[in-house]
């Protein structure tokens, strides 16, 4: 069931598409297991993918090229 998504809302909506599957309890059990498997990798790449964005969102570049990380506690500010 799992193909190669292009990006980051197809898989949110794949993973959609298989959370209402389970929900339903309408398909049989090795089918819903290998669903489940299926919606575990693509809830793990798509936090992976949270993350990344987050971070690079969360950095602050100073005029000469340096990088700064933004304080998780104060999104004004810059890491010490």
């Amino acid at each position: 069931m799992a193909t190669k998504k292009n990006n980051f809302e197809e898989e949110l909506t794949e993973l959609q598409t298989i959370v209402n599957n389970l929900e339903k309890g309408d398909i049989p059990l090795e089918d819903a297991l290998e669903q489940f498997k299926a919606g575990k990798k693509l809830s793990n790449d798509l936090n992976k993918k949270l993350t990344e964005a987050e971070e690079t969102v969360a950095k602050l570049i100073d005029s000469d090229g340096t990088e700064h990380k933004l304080d998780p506690n104060d999104a004004a500010a810059p890491e010490k």
